[in-house]
């Protein structure tokens, strides 16, 4: 138990930047609260205490702002970041290393007893806003983006995006688009081809043309590299221009 207590407090300064000491954890943080009262109420519910288990998790509900249902179960390592509006239900399963966010529902379709809720493998992402929804399976390491509903299986390492949620087909382009957005110093979270937002397809297609740009510079370098050229002032111009060549088009 108090090696599970440990991974809590370690879990939160491995994920979360904002976080500066142990007891500002142990004191500010309603994921890491909701966590530990439902090791106590999930532990009652196996010992068949089903009402008390229940009323236990409804007061660790009206203190954190998260519902977990006492027959869930929860893996180690696992980080609900912020939390307020998280929702998982009694058959819900989630593995070791995974990662919710605010307003994350894992819930059921069906009235129906026996499994109704999804099943997280070990190190998934999902998003705030996120519905992951039905007794679906999401694969290692998979990532649902922001606001995204899920209904089918997810498989591992993909991330899935939209409402109803699609897989997207691209990993290693949109690997690329994320790369150069880095560089340039933008950050596209959560978006993608599926969203018909015209601003997000033109910004998409900036930052294909400056990755095959930028890929083309490479090639130039490794080529003047050869003759013995400064390659390295070529890149800090080869990346202003990357930046400039994208404010003049979005201006």
């Amino acid at each position: 138990m108090l090696d599970r207590f440990k991974e809590d407090i370690a879990v939160v300064f491995e994920r979360d930047p904002a976080a500066r000491t142990r007891w500002e954890i142990l004191t500010t943080y309603p994921g890491v609260h909701a966590l530990i009262m439902h090791r106590l109420s999930h532990w009652i519910w196996k010992q068949r205490f089903y009402w008390l288990a229940r009323f236990s998790s409804h007061l660790a509900r009206w203190f954190t702002g998260i519902e977990i249902h006492p027959g869930a179960q929860i893996g180690r390592r696992v980080f609900i970041d912020h939390g307020m509006g998280v929702v998982i239900g009694e058959t819900a399963v989630i593995g070791d290393d995974c990662t919710l966010y605010h307003g994350v529902t894992l819930g059921g379709t069906s009235w129906n007893k026996g499994k109704r809720h999804p099943t997280l493998e070990r190190g998934v992402v999902i998003g705030a806003g996120a519905k992951v929804l039905g007794p679906i399976t999401i694969g290692a390491e998979a990532k649902i983006g922001s606001n995204a509903v899920v209904v089918k299986d997810v498989p591992p390492n993909a991330t899935a995006v939209g409402i109803p949620a699609r897989i997207l087909d691209d990993q290693e382009k949109h690997r690329q688009r994320d790369d150069m957005a880095a560089k340039i110093g933008f950050s596209a979270y959560a978006v993608s081809d599926n969203m018909n937002d015209p601003m997000i397809k033109a910004i998409h297609a900036l930052l294909d043309h400056a990755a095959k740009q930028d890929q083309q510079l490479q090639e130039v370098m490794q080529q003047l590299a050869k003759l013995g050229a400064d390659v390295e002032t070529d890149a800090e111009v080869g990346k202003a221009f990357d930046v400039n060549y994208l404010n003049k088009i979005v201006d």
